[in-house]
């Protein structure tokens, strides 16, 4: 009884933190999608309003999944390139030394893994070469040449460096707006943990959050939920002797 009753005051907080992060704010009726119906508590002013109940149950699964994840010291992908979601995806991910895409998703990432690979070892030897003098052999022409197209593999594939196979998970904020690199990872077998709002097809994603994916407040939670989820995951790592 008393462990029931603890549960209910760990879900009743839970939602009181969704509620103060504003993930209970979804899009205009008009723009809803039937997939996620079931989730909507009301709609006040032509606003759908999310069922932060059934929310609190979709998180509480996805935590699990994550939690596996950083258990089994996996790799999770996270996506965010939407300009509310960059800081926080590129923080989160960083802290837990996991790959990252915070600008345009490059078609392909996962699809075609073994030609993007290239790319990623292709900066990482362009960075190595800058710090040993490698660059020195070249003149100054092809170096000017070589930094503008460092340049902007640095924008595209400086959050993947350091990954040498396809990720375990992707972690994706807003996943219609990342709808290419959600379909890529479903037909690549790789599960997708996502954030999304009303106006999103939740059928295809293996472990979908319904609440607001626009909101700064709102996806930090989402994102810092994930995040230590994976690092309690890794505590029950056994120690390296």
């Amino acid at each position: 009884m008393q462990k029931v009753k603890n549960t209910q005051e760990s879900n009743d907080t839970i939602v009181e933190k969704m509620f103060k992060a504003g993930a209970h704010y979804g899009y205009s009726k008009t723009r809803r999608h039937p997939s996620v119906s079931k989730y909507i508590y009301a709609t006040k002013n032509k606003v759908d309003i999310i069922n932060l109940e059934k929310t609190t149950i979709m998180l509480e699964s996805a935590l699990l999944f994550v939690k596996n994840l950083g258990a089994q010291n996996k790799t999770v992908l996270f996506v965010g390139t939407k300009p509310e979601a960059k800081v926080t995806t590129k923080d989160m991910a960083e802290s837990l030394n996991m790959p990252y895409v915070t600008e345009r998703w490059i078609g392909g990432t996962l699809s075609n893994f073994t030609e993007i690979k290239k790319r990623i070892t292709e900066l990482e030897n362009y960075r190595k070469d800058s710090t040993t003098g490698g660059l020195d052999k070249y003149t100054k022409k092809e170096r000017v040449v070589m930094a503008k197209k460092m340049e902007k593999l640095t924008r595209y594939y400086s959050g993947l460096i350091g990954l040498k196979k396809a990720p375990d998970a992707l972690f994706v904020i807003d996943a219609r707006s990342e709808h290419i690199a959600s379909t890529e990872a479903r037909k690549s077998g790789i599960p997708v943990i996502a954030l999304v709002n009303s106006d999103s097809n939740i059928k295809s994603l293996d472990y979908p959050i319904v609440a607001n994916d626009a909101g700064i407040p709102s996806i930090k939670f989402f994102v810092t939920a994930i995040g230590n989820a994976y690092k309690e995951g890794q505590t029950s790592l056994p120690e390296k002797k």
